[in-house]
This record gives C-alpha cells, sequence and structure tokens, in this order.
C-alpha cells in the first residue's frame, strides 16, 4: 500500500462507502474505500506540488477515491494549457459520472475561450466521459453571459446510446431552461432531441424551483410520446 492509499484508508467511513456504491454502479464496490468529499479536498490542498505532480503522473489508479483525489489535484493547476492537458490524460480512465463531474478547475473561468476549444473536443471525442465532462463544463461556464445559441446544437449533437451522455444532455437543457428560457424553449419546440432525452429535460426542469410554474406547465404541454 502506497502512501496516498494509506491515508485514504485512514480516512474511511462504511457508511459513506455504501452510500458512494449505490450512487456510482459502475464502480466495484471492491474499488471504493468510502472517503467523503470534504477530507480528499482537504488532503489535495494540503499536498505540495511536487507530491501532487507525482501522483498525478501515475496512471491508471486503482480506487474510485484515487480518481477523485486525482481530480481534485487537477483543480488546483494553475496553467490553463497543463490543465487540459491533464485532464486529456485523465479522462480515458474516468469510470463513473462522479468523478466526471466534479472535477472543476477554477483556471476555466479565465480562460473561457481555451475551455470552449477543449469541450468541442470532447464532446466530438465519443468517448462516454470526455463527452459528459464537456457539457457538464459547457453547462457550468456558457449558460450566462457567454451563451450561444449554437451551444445547444453542440450538446444536442452528443446524443447516442449512452445513459450518462444523454442524461448530461438533459441536464444540460434542464439548466438552460432556468438560465436562458426563451432560446432553450425554442430548442424543445423543435423537436431536435430524442424522445427520452426530451421527456427527461422537461421531468428535470418541472422538477425545479428556478422555473416558474407557468413555465412548467407549458413545457407539460411540450411532452413526446415514444412514437414520436
Amino acid at each position: 500500500m502506497n502512501k496516498i492509499e494509506e491515508m485514504l484508508f485512514s480516512l474511511k467511513d462504511n457508511g459513506y462507502k455504501d452510500f458512494c456504491a449505490a450512487l456510482t454502479p459502475s464502480v466495484s464496490d471492491s474499488l471504493i474505500i468510502g472517503v467523503r468529499v470534504p477530507e480528499l479536498r482537504k488532503l489535495a490542498k494540503s499536498m505540495q506540488q511536487e507530491e501532487a505532480r507525482e501522483f498525478i503522473s501515475q496512471l491508471p489508479h486503482k480506487y474510485y477515491e484515487e480518481n477523485n483525489f486525482h481530480a481534485f489535484l487537477i483543480e488546483k493547476i494553475t496553467d490553463i494549457d497543463e490543465c487540459v492537458s491533464e485532464i486529456d490524460r485523465f479522462l480515458p480512465f474516468v469510470d463513473n459520472w462522479a468523478t466526471c463531474d466534479m472535477m472543476s478547475p477554477k483556471v476555466f473561468k479565465k480562460n473561457k475561450e481555451a475551455l470552449y476549444k477543449a469541450i468541442k473536443r470532447w464532446i466530438a471525442s465519443g468517448e462516454t466521459y470526455a463527452v459528459r465532462y464537456g457539457i457538464v463544463r459547457l453547462m457550468s461556464h456558457f449558460l450566462d453571459e457567454d451563451f450561444k445559441i449554437e451551444h445547444m446544437d453542440l450538446v444536442a449533437s452528443a446524443q447516442n446510446e449512452e445513459y450518462y451522455i444523454n442524461m448530461a444532455v438533459a441536464w444540460y437543457f434542464a439548466t438552460a431552461l432556468a438560465k436562458q428560457y426563451n432560446s432553450a424553449v425554442d430548442f424543445i419546440k423543435e423537436s431536435k432531441l430524442k424522445v427520452w432525452t426530451h421527456n427527461k429535460v422537461i421531468q428535470k426542469a418541472r422538477e425545479s424551483r428556478r422555473i416558474s410554474q407557468s413555465q412548467k406547465e407549458y413545457l407539460n404541454t411540450l411532452k413526446r410520446k415514444p412514437t414520436d
């Protein structure tokens, strides 16, 4: 057992392990230690740069928490090119939605142009968690002042048979309905999404507190039948 594994096992919480296992069915129970996210972030924050670089150079990892820890170390990188490069190297080893979604480097906020180029590449890759990562980052960083209609077409183009991609597409459009309602509802009305995804968007939007009751009622009229 290496130093990092020893530290992670010292933070083990069996109850939390069971919770994580239920949420991440794509990860074997035997590969989940059970370390809470705040503890992982705290550990990542305390790690010296040299140690961090050594750890992220060692892929693949064995445990779910090691991958999450890796993600949090990437978050600390302050150079946009290095950050994107490390994400590119890491994404092929990501095997679940939680690790994928939680990796949110602060450097992205001030480097939108470089981020958007990477997002387009990730979504075009066809790799499940690279595609999902691109969609989630687009949702996180480009639904406010940097929003463009073309982003919705980009997300819709990602639809395939992968559940975790289609769920990300639905999540994106439900969030777009909360933040860019007019543009998003016009897109939904055009029926560009697959029926399952289309209806999942409406379901998630109707569950949102950020969408008005009248908007929810209208969205309900846009539901499609499986044969549509």
